[in-house]
């Protein structure tokens, strides 16, 4: 279990892995959606589904990891009001890791096309199942949303406690506490 002024090696890894990895399949999303369609898209479309489904393993780890060495203990002295903000933060965080990934498997599944990850079949194209790919649309465009907004609480947080709080919080996820 990691103490209050420093964090295991696997904990910042997961976190500094699955983070870059997410924020940067999420903009090349945001990115591919506006392109017109087009074979070049299709290409794009289906390394964003590679990675996503590389940041769903990534993040599966990061989860059962955090279940064994248990939740990150906060700074002492911390009011409770920001403890309990910073723990929703990091629920969605996390949670958005898996739902993300997973909605956009429904998309494609829902659509009829399977998944592939790096052309390598993992999930058979099938018969379309509308209503399927429909939640996974809605729920990949919302979460996008829900997404960015907790980015910034996330990473301006970060900011307060290392520029305001002066306290080690940030140090402590770059391994220098």
């Amino acid at each position: 279990m990691s103490t209050s002024s420093s964090l295991s090696k696997p904990t910042r890894m997961f976190h500094w892995g699955v983070a870059v990895l997410f924020i940067a399949v999420l903009a090349f999303g945001l990115y591919v959606e506006d392109l017109p369609n087009g074979p070049d898209k299709g290409q794009m479309i289906g390394l964003h589904k590679s990675f996503g489904f590389i940041v769903l393993l990534l993040a599966s780890a990061r989860i059962v990891w955090r279940f064994k060495e248990g939740p990150i203990p906060v700074i002492p002295g911390s009011p409770s009001w920001q403890e309990k903000a910073a723990k929703a933060v990091h629920h969605i965080l996390l949670l958005a890791t898996l739902l993300m990934p997973i909605s956009g498997i429904a998309m494609s599944v829902g659509g009829g096309r399977g998944l592939a990850v790096f052309g390598i079949p993992v999930i058979p194209a099938g018969d379309k199942v509308e209503w399927l790919g429909q939640v996974g649309h809605v729920t990949h465009e919302v979460l996008a949303n829900i997404v960015i907004a907790t980015l910034v609480l996330h990473i301006a947080g970060a900011l307060k406690h290392h520029i305001i709080d002066k306290d080690e919080t940030l140090k402590r996820m770059l391994g220098k506490s």
